[in-house]
């Protein structure tokens, strides 16, 4: 079983930054891939970038390139969203999860574990 934390979400103001952390516990062999989602009240989970489990591969929502950037950690267990130039509509929770494959898959669907969400807030 893996449990994951996520932790950094907060409010900022539009063009600010944010940095998110996910740990995951329980498993620390590391070869998972893991991701971030974002949803809004009424909406479905929506994928945001992922990493592989060797952190070779990235990929990112058409939405998010060239503001966020996805990283696993030097303990590799944990994974990072840096998010720049931050814009009202990415206000959401985001969610961190992770998949027992080590190659990741945007359906939400395709992942095994969830956190428990991390509200981002950004004002006009």
């Amino acid at each position: 079983q893996v449990h994951l934390t996520e932790s950094g979400g907060g409010l900022v103001q539009a063009g600010g930054s944010l940095r998110l952390s996910c740990v995951a516990s329980g498993r620390t062999d590391g070869n998972f891939a893991m991701g971030w989602f974002r949803q809004t009240p009424g909406t479905e989970r929506e994928f945001v970038a992922a990493v592989s489990a060797s952190a070779a591969s990235t990929e990112y929502a058409d939405f998010v390139k060239g503001r966020f950037s996805i990283e696993r950690g030097l303990a590799s267990n944990t994974m990072y969203l840096q998010m720049n130039s931050l814009k009202p509509e990415d206000t959401a929770v985001y969610y961190c999860a992770g998949t027992l494959s080590p190659y990741y898959y945007r359906p939400s669907k395709t992942y095994d574990y969830w956190g428990q969400g991390t509200q981002v807030t950004v004002s006009s």
